[in-house]
């Protein structure tokens, strides 16, 4: 299923919302989004250019769910599948993603958002980048990218990555390619981490077949039913990056970093522009739910059994993390908080809950560290961690932090009776 199939499929679940009025893209645009929320959106007039734009589409794990045709609690087992067997994809040699091309590169004709007030310009923030590594292998990764003239981004870079790791190695200068508008599988394929020898457009194939075909002007393979391609090369020179809107929803810092400059642009006929709003449900459940399976296998590779996972929106999808097991012993809950800090590093407070408490339901979760924990012997406080560089409370030079786990599971043998909920009687309220 391509981009615009999955907004078809939110148009025919309901929840797409159509904004025929013509809006801009500096500010209008997100403030209909944030104030829509929960709702898809679909804007069919742009002032002075001439492409829709599509957003708040990928804004819970139910969204996802239904993209596969499972059930949200089936999802980190599909993940943990799919990165364990990656697959090769079909290449094919002409794409939808390459049935225009542009006759001139210039950005300004692209729908590229202004988010928030104080950002450093306008800004493409649901980006994939394709660039190959040093060993042959190629990466997808998102980076934000702020525009910077007609032809040039500046693009935000995580030190000792992948992608700083290959411009590194090739001098400060490869070729990449920034795709637009992706399918679901390709979104969540460039949201893993994964080793250095992996292709995560494999893990993108195994979750939904996909089909590639080579960009016009470099080797690299890029995915066919992508809406826009930006193609082009990665310069050593730098420029400012920033002020932007992060995943806390705080502003992150202005920095250095390297130019990406654009010789070629295509794109699909009547293509949709993806607009993933910073700091936002789109943004947070592509950045914390891939997590989750690490997280999952870990504590399972810790001899605890893990039942699901979230890494869930309250905690910035990234910070926090909810881990239900089934308790077989008395130090599992422990054991779990440990394993679950190695499954996800940037994770500075975790929760580890029984089988019988929703993890997506935060007011269980909370009533389970009202009845079943105890702070001078259900808590686990590591200092002096390294950190999140998201998290504004970390040590600005160092990242470090003090991160916490809680185990939330009650006492196992003929203690847990005096923890159990008590069960209500059921009816079939339609009879009454």
């Amino acid at each position: 299923m391509s981009f615009r199939e999955f907004v078809e499929s939110a148009a025919k679940s309901g929840n797409l919302v159509r904004i025929s009025k013509q809006v801009s893209k500096k500010l209008e645009v997100s403030a209909i989004l944030v104030e829509l929320g929960d709702k898809s959106v679909l804007f069919e007039k742009v002032k002075d250019n001439d492409f829709r734009i599509a957003g708040n589409l990928c804004i819970s794990k139910e969204a996802f769910a239904n993209y596969f045709g499972i059930k949200p609690n089936e999802l980190v087992p599909k993940m943990m599948n799919a990165m364990s067997n990656p697959k090769k994809p079909e290449i094919v040699k002409d794409a939808p993603c390459q049935e225009v091309e542009m006759p001139e590169v210039d950005l300004d004709k692209l729908p590229i958002l202004f988010h928030c007030s104080k950002d450093g310009g306008n800004y493409v923030s649901s980006g994939v980048f394709v660039i190959k590594k040093s060993n042959g292998v190629q990466n997808l990764d998102f980076h934000r990218a702020m525009q910077i003239g007609k032809n040039r981004f500046t693009i935000r870079v995580v030190p000792s990555r992948d992608f700083d790791n290959a411009l590194k190695e090739g001098g400060g200068t490869i070729d990449a390619v920034m795709c637009v508008g992706c399918s679901p599988n390709v979104l969540l394929g460039a949201a893993t981490s994964v080793s250095a020898d992996q292709d995560e457009v494999e893990i993108a194939n195994a979750l939904e077949p996909l089909k590639l075909v080579k960009a016009k002007t470099t080797d690299l393979m890029i995915p066919a039913d992508t809406e826009f391609v930006l193609e082009g090369r990665i310069l050593a020179e730098k420029a400012d990056e920033g002020p932007f809107v992060d995943l806390t929803e705080t502003y992150d810092i202005v920095r250095q970093e390297p130019i990406f400059e654009v010789t070629k642009i295509t794109h699909r006929k009547d293509p949709l522009w993806h607009a993933l709003l910073p700091g936002k449900l789109e943004h947070r459940i592509l950045m914390g739910m891939p997590r989750e399976p690490t997280i999952f296998k870990h504590v399972n590779d810790a001899g605890v059994k893990s039942l699901d996972v979230s890494v869930n929106p309250g905690g910035c999808s990234w910070l926090h993390g909810i881990v239900q097991i089934e308790k077989k012993h008395d130090d599992d809950g422990k054991k779990a908080i440990q394993a679950a800090f190695q499954g996800h590093k940037s994770m500075k407070h975790v929760f580890i809950v029984d089988h019988d408490i929703d993890i997506n339901d935060p007011l269980q979760v909370e009533w389970a560290m009202s009845t079943r924990f105890q702070g001078n012997k259900d808590m686990v406080i590591k200092e002096g961690e390294k950190g999140s560089s998201l998290d504004p409370s970390a040590n600005p030079m160092t990242k470090e932090t003090t991160k916490v786990g809680f185990d939330l599971t009650a006492p196992i043998g003929k203690e847990r009776k005096n923890f159990e909920k008590a069960e209500f009687p059921k009816v079939d309220i339609d009879k009454f």
